[in-house]
């Protein structure tokens, strides 16, 4: 490979660089001060974690299943939040304890081959990700300025510099603008709640969990759509690396109060994402199923029918710019993520415009293929069968994290009791069985 895009990564006695070397322990954190003080010094990671949990894909999930079966599917939504909120944790707690994101962890307990393995499907994720990323993006500036979806596609090519502008001011910079544009997007859709005024009755009726989210097929279908949406499998590898960014003493009582305030950053950073994603849905039951237009599954769909149905003309533009804002953030994670786990497992480090170059190239070609072929119809389906892609490849990063923290000879005096080890199994298996059964009616 040319040495041009490959650059030089120092590495320790273990034979691994320590995550993102750029910024690693690059954040100030105060010895001394109240709580308010040492929650904002380690703020940060959480909310950069939280950005997959209200990507495009999330959109695409949530338009349907709210559009279909009303608030039904809130309870799935809930339970991926839930169990985001536990392995996001546990992916904190991992790079905390032992200084290692997840995929050098899998390097190190796994050896080569394995990793490779884990590489792999890892990748598949990202891609899958990414694909989330060019579709939700080419439709907000379709919808802002007019631009065809192609063209729209192939601009978000350009997005590949955005993170290296903000890496080299510092990664507190970077964070600030994905919290910015967090803030966005709440607002845009605490303003769609407050038109959509939905009945709080039945908003609460569907986070209560019903079986025939299973029985039923298609339901079922976007469910596991909607999981992997939200618990995405590259954000456990992303949370593992950039807690280290905090410069927290490197002791046993160091790391035990920065597996605290990392554990609040992440749960606060989450119960937000899960408002955002709920209110995604519950806006789309409000409209759409309310109103007898159970068949809305596009985006593009869905924004051209806000400002009627609510009969406010503010509706449609403000769901557009939550879209972009929305689409821009996951740029920045996924770049993140994809170089994360190619240094992990592979120990090797492509310069990032290269590695983010060779990731958008893999996503935009099936969008454009897409969106030639089928027109917006293909790329709506494209985009909810993306996220069914990341769920299945969610078991590959859950089960690897779920054995390494509960692992005393990884982790130390920080590995998990033997209760929260049973709970976080217990998901594993739950992902396990879902994606079994969806793969069994797919077959059948």
């Amino acid at each position: 490979m040319p040495s041009s895009l490959v650059s030089a990564v120092p590495q320790n006695a273990t034979g691994l660089a320590p995550s993102l070397p750029e910024v690693h322990a690059s954040v100030a954190v105060p010895e001394r001060g109240g709580w308010l003080r040492r929650l904002l010094a380690f703020s940060g990671p959480g909310y950069m974690v939280s950005v997959g949990y209200m990507d495009p894909g999330n959109w695409a999930t949530d338009i349907a299943g709210g559009a279909r079966f009303g608030y039904t599917l809130l309870s799935v939504i809930l339970l991926s939040s839930l169990m985001a909120v536990l392995l996001q944790a546990l992916a904190a707690r991992l790079g905390i304890a032992t200084g290692h994101d997840l995929a050098q962890a899998c390097r190190l307990r796994y050896g080569r081959r394995a990793a490779l393995g884990l590489w792999l499907a890892c990748e598949a994720a990202i891609i899958a990700c990414d694909i989330a990323e060019v579709i939700g993006t080419a439709i907000a500036l379709q919808l802002l300025f007019g631009l065809p979806l192609w063209a729209g596609a192939t601009i978000t090519v350009l997005d590949t510099f955005l993170l290296l502008l903000l890496m080299q001011r510092g990664f507190r910079y970077l964070e600030a603008f994905v919290m910015a544009l967090l803030a966005v997007i709440a607002l845009c859709f605490a303003v769609q709640i407050a038109l959509a005024a939905p009945p709080v009755g039945a908003v609460l009726g569907g986070f209560i969990p019903r079986a025939e989210i299973v029985t039923n097929p298609g339901m079922l279908y976007l469910a596991i759509g909607i999981v992997g949406a939200t618990v995405m499998p590259h954000n456990l590898y992303l949370h593992s690396a950039i807690v280290q960014t905090r410069a927290y003493p490197r002791t046993e009582a160091g790391r035990r109060d920065a597996v605290r305030w990392a554990s609040w950053d992440s749960s606060i950073a989450l119960t937000l994402a899960l408002f955002v994603n709920a209110a995604i849905l519950i806006v789309a039951a409000a409209v759409f199923h309310a109103n007898g237009r159970t068949g809305v599954e596009e985006i593009a769909e869905a924004h051209a029918l806000l400002s009627p149905l609510l009969g406010a003309g503010i509706a449609s533009l403000v769901f557009a710019l939550a879209l972009l804002a929305s689409g821009l953030n996951a740029t920045v994670t996924a770049t993140l993520a994809g170089q994360i786990v190619m240094e992990g497992f592979l120990r090797l480090r492509l310069r990032p415009w290269a590695r983010r170059l060779v990731t958008r190239a893999i996503a935009v070609v099936p969008v454009l293929a897409a969106s030639w072929f089928y027109g917006d119809r293909g790329t709506a389906e494209l985009l909810v069968f993306s996220q069914v892609v990341l769920s299945l490849q969610l078991p590959f990063a859950v089960v690897p994290l779920v054995h390494l923290v509960a692992d005393r000879r990884v982790m130390g005096a920080l590995s998990i009791s033997r209760g929260v080890a049973a709970l976080a199994w217990a998901l594993a298996i739950l992902i396990l069985a879902l994606n079994a059964k969806l793969i069994l009616d797919a077959l059948g």
